[in-house]
């Protein structure tokens, strides 16, 4: 497996905190070789990127959002399994886009995740993917993201 810090370093990226549980769940759950990421939300310098695709952000702003999810979704596995070797594959990325009814370029939005997941993991990281506009997210996050991960 790819030393996930290393390939972070070189994209000059961070690995956040992961996020405390803001309602009654738990980040992670494993079972039966799969782990499942609840929902992520994309935090830029400690602060949800707020928002709405179309109406008051671009694609670019949801695309940053969409790797900044990614970004916690990884840092819940790295604190789930006390690192990254147990990682098998990246199963599945489930992007949530708050978006203007007109809008419908969530699949481009979902690519900034999608992109960063194959970056780091490589193989490994490429996924399947549901890529679908809401009309609002928790704290009116522009994005969230949850995933499916194969463990060893």
């Amino acid at each position: 497996m790819t030393d996930i810090h290393a390939r972070l370093a070189e994209l000059g990226l961070e690995l956040p905190e992961a996020a405390a549980p803001v309602a009654a769940y738990v980040p992670t759950v494993t079972a039966g070789g799969l782990m499942h990421v609840s929902g992520q939300l994309p935090f830029k310098d400690g602060v949800v990127m707020t928002g709405r695709l179309g109406e008051d952000r671009d694609l670019a702003y949801g695309q940053e959002a969409a790797e900044r999810c990614a970004l916690m979704v990884v840092a819940q596995i790295g604190k789930a399994l006390g690192g990254f070797d147990r990682v098998e594959q990246i199963v599945k990325l489930g992007v949530f886009v708050n978006s203007d009814p007109a809008f419908t370029e969530q699949p481009q939005v979902a690519n900034g995740a999608s992109e960063l997941m194959e970056k780091l993991f490589g193989e490994a990281g490429r996924h399947a993917r549901a890529a679908v506009g809401v009309a609002v997210l928790p704290r009116g996050a522009a994005v969230e993201i949850d995933a499916i991960i194969a463990v060893k």
